[in-house]
């Protein structure tokens, strides 16, 4: 098998993977046939995640680098770098750092609709920071291009599918924060708003 189709063939078994285990559904039952609270699950969730990611990132080793970006430039896109994994800890502080990664136990309740800071531009900030990281690399290889294509129909995909299942959890009130707040791309204000 070329490399290339090994690469394509783990993300795909990682993108399956990490959207079933989040099904809400399928959540509850795991928790119960397993045993685990939700912070143990999210927990759980998190660290196979991220051991499966490194399984596909360890694929298709020796690949074409089509771009390097020289000098001064290379600083300055590895710096937009870090401010994008800077921004994503402020997006998660803003919603719960500690719970998102499983540290942090949840309470009954605690799920609620955030539409201020980071959630106030667009309505997946995290997905956008990601494609930013994603897009700024500043070695742009085979490997890394089509792990940016991919990752980034998966981002879509699965905010497609995340909108519907906040649709029904918040109902009307999310409805109005999808009619305020674009979906992945911020809105750029052309004109200052008046002064009415």
């Amino acid at each position: 098998m070329p490399d290339s189709l090994d690469f394509i063939l783990r993300f795909l078994i990682f993108a399956a993977v990490h959207s079933l285990l989040a099904i809400p559904r399928l959540k509850q039952q795991l928790r119960e046939l397993t045993g685990l609270n939700a912070h143990w699950y999210r927990l759980t969730y998190n660290v196979l995640s991220l051991v499966l990611f490194g399984w596909v990132v360890l694929a298709w080793q020796s690949t074409r680098v089509i771009y390097l970006v020289p000098g001064v430039w290379n600083l300055v896109m590895q710096g937009l770098q870090g401010l994008s994994l800077i921004a994503m800890l402020l997006c998660l502080r803003q919603t719960g750092l500690g719970r998102f990664l499983g540290f942090t136990p949840e309470s009954a309740g605690q799920d609620s609709l955030t539409t201020t800071g980071c959630h106030a531009v667009v309505r997946h900030p995290l997905y956008l920071l990601g494609l930013l990281f994603f897009l700024l690399n500043p070695v742009m290889t085979t490997r890394w291009l089509t792990l940016t294509v991919i990752g980034t129909a998966y981002v879509i995909i699965g905010g497609l599918v995340e909108e519907r299942r906040l649709l029904r959890q918040f109902g009307t009130s999310y409805a109005r924060y999808q009619q305020n707040v674009p979906f992945l791309l911020p809105r750029l204000r052309l004109k200052a708003p008046s002064a009415d």
